[in-house]
């Protein structure tokens, strides 16, 4: 079958009997066949290109390649954060997601074609194991990691918790490779941390929202209730500096944590009855204690989600520069042994009913990180939805008159945010004074979309 055909049958296949998953009648068919005569012969230009190229590029083509760019092509056209996911790409995600995995625990790139370890992470087998920064991996159980690629050597070093794997190591200083025996276990990334700062204040850091982080959250402020004690407690600092983003369930639990009731999070379809709405329920983890919440432009997505929440409700301080701006949800659909699509299906907007799309949060009180003149001129790396710079963001404009909005310095003593939350939780500096002190219920009732929305209310918000 050459490609032409297959275009025509691909467009007979769409048209003669499913429609967007819906089983259709022949009256169905006609219309539909009628009203999408242009997508057929789109789709007949496609297949003209495809062969094209196929038979007259310069060097022979992967053909699944082809189709695979040309899919994502479609999906990236639509906005950035809509993307093809190649089977290998969907098991990273669903990793990312799942918050844990079974491995070594070390840090890795690629150079000189072997395995470098950037770093091992602290308690992990390879730690225990004395792998240290700047060993090279030359073999994994004997076979040469030369010609692989890094995510075959990472597959290959990831498996079943309690297997074991043997890796051999070049080191520097050291004559002749050796081989270490690792024991794989359960490895936890981006996990969520803790610590006390001025003896009385808990500091908790979620660098992402993935299915163990609102758990991880519960676990971490009883660790730090238990350790200062409540009477003493002055209040929390909840960093989601540079967090990405996540699961929109996990934004949902972590407000929530805080919240005794009013919504949390407003999502919209393309048409109305798909709106949903996020409820609060009863129960605050934090005793109606101070919270401060650090955000910047490296806060993406369900980042947003929580800062919005908090700030509307009155419930958080909000301290740094202004978030990223990305207020869409993203549904996975599987296509089999194919991999997946990652499809725009919602905007979401906070409890007064505001979209923060290429907007973003902007924070109580603005403190601007300085920034090292090592940095300055430089971009500075971030992650997941935040590191979408097609996606239009209000702080791309103001990037290089402010320095990056999403530098946070390693040593807590010269980050200027964090210790102006310090000193605000200890009552050392009071916020500055607004002009507009309308209440989040006055703004929504006064908001004409608010009427409407309380109509389509939903008792489970969608899995993003």
């Amino acid at each position: 079958m050459n490609v032409k055909t297959f275009t025509t049958c691909l467009s007979l296949i769409l048209a003669g009997g499913v429609i967007g998953g819906i089983v259709v009648g022949s009256k169905d068919i006609l219309s539909a066949q009628a009203g999408n005569k242009s997508i057929y012969r789109h789709l007949d230009l496609f297949g003209d290109v495809l062969e094209r190229v196929r038979n007259d590029y310069v060097e022979k083509p992967d053909d699944k390649k082809l189709i695979e760019s040309a899919i994502n092509g479609m999906l990236t056209s639509l906005d950035p954060h809509s993307a093809y996911l190649s089977p290998e790409s969907l098991n990273d995600m669903q990793v990312q997601t799942r918050g844990e995995f079974g491995g070594l625990g070390i840090e890795v790139r690629m150079e000189n074609n072997l395995v470098k370890v950037i770093s091992p992470i602290d308690g992990t087998p390879a730690a225990k194991a004395g792998i240290l920064p700047g060993d090279f991996i030359s073999h994994l159980n004997g076979e040469e990691v030369e010609g692989l690629s890094l995510r075959e050597a990472v597959d290959r070093m990831r498996g079943p918790v309690g297997s074991q794997i043997t890796i051999t190591i070049l080191r520097k200083n050291v004559n002749e490779p050796f081989d270490i025996k690792i024991k794989r276990a359960i490895i936890q990334i981006n996990k969520v941390s803790h610590r006390i700062e001025g003896k009385d204040i808990g500091y908790i850091r979620l660098p992402s929202f993935h299915e163990r982080t609102a758990s991880g959250l519960q676990e971490a402020v009883k660790k730090i209730r238990d350790e200062i004690g409540q009477e003493n407690l002055k209040g929390y600092i909840i960093d989601l500096r540079n967090n990405p983003g996540g699961l929109l369930e996990q934004a949902i639990k972590v407000s929530d944590a805080f919240l005794d009731e009013g919504a949390i999070v407003i999502t919209r379809g393309r048409n109305l009855e798909e709106t949903q709405r996020a409820t609060a329920r009863r129960g605050d983890i934090s005793d109606g204690k101070k919270i401060v919440i650090l955000i910047n432009g490296g806060s993406a997505s369900a980042s947003e989600i929580v800062a919005g929440a908090l700030l509307d409700h009155k419930r958080a301080t909000l301290v740094g520069s202004r978030t990223f701006g990305k207020g869409s949800v993203q549904t996975i659909i599987p296509l089999g042994s194919n991999g997946a699509i990652r499809l725009t299906t919602a905007l979401y907007y906070t409890p007064s009913i505001t979209s923060i799309q290429a907007k973003g949060i902007v924070p109580t009180v603005v403190v601007q990180q300085e920034l090292p003149e090592e940095f300055k001129g430089k971009p500075i790396k971030t992650k997941g939805e935040a590191s979408l710079r097609g996606h239009i963001s209000v702080n791309e404009k103001n990037e290089e008159q402010h320095g990056s909005l999403s530098f946070v310095p390693t040593d807590p003593k010269k980050d200027a945010q964090l210790q102006y939350a310090i000193k605000f939780l200890h009552g050392e500096v009071e916020l500055p004074k607004k002009d507009d002190k309308t209440s989040m219920k006055e703004k929504v009732q006064d908001n004409s979309q608010a009427a409407d929305m309380d109509k389509t209310q939903a008792e489970q918000p969608p899995s993003p």
